[in-house]
């Protein structure tokens, strides 16, 4: 994402936009907390407080640009709007957050909302799990 996608989404360029915006492209892991982000700043020399960190990442939310996700955790994080879907599986033990898709989900969950005469207009699915032990 560039300046042109926040004008786009109604947003003025500003530094702490355009850093935060860098920070959640090259995030690995992709989801982050508002405290990893201000973290990331405070260590590459920025001076953005937090509440901005916050203030910002709400605008993004609000324009489209991010997704806030409340995992069992209780703390927030968020990640890049990329348009395409994908489902996510939380690590209970590490907190680690992992991305998958399944076409074979996806039908599952169309059959079952069509057995049940209904059409599916949006949804999460988040699997919380733990390594196998041997």
């Amino acid at each position: 994402m560039e300046s042109q996608d926040l004008r786009k989404a109604g947003l003025k360029v500003t530094h702490p936009r355009m850093r935060i915006l860098e920070l959640l492209e090259t995030a690995s892991p992709k989801h982050l907390t508002a405290e990893d982000i201000y973290r990331l700043l405070m260590e590459a020399g920025d001076d953005i407080g937090l509440a901005t960190v916050y203030r910002v990442l709400t605008q993004f939310e609000a324009a489209g640009l991010v997704l806030k996700h409340h995992f069992e955790s209780g703390q927030a994080v968020y990640e890049l709007d990329r348009g395409q879907h994908h489902d996510h599986m939380v690590d209970v033990d590490t907190g680690k957050v992992v991305e998958f898709t399944s076409p074979e989900i996806e039908r599952l969950q169309q059959e079952i909302a069509a057995r049940h005469g209904y059409e599916i207009e949006d949804h999460s699915l988040v699997l919380y799990v733990r390594k196998r032990r041997k």
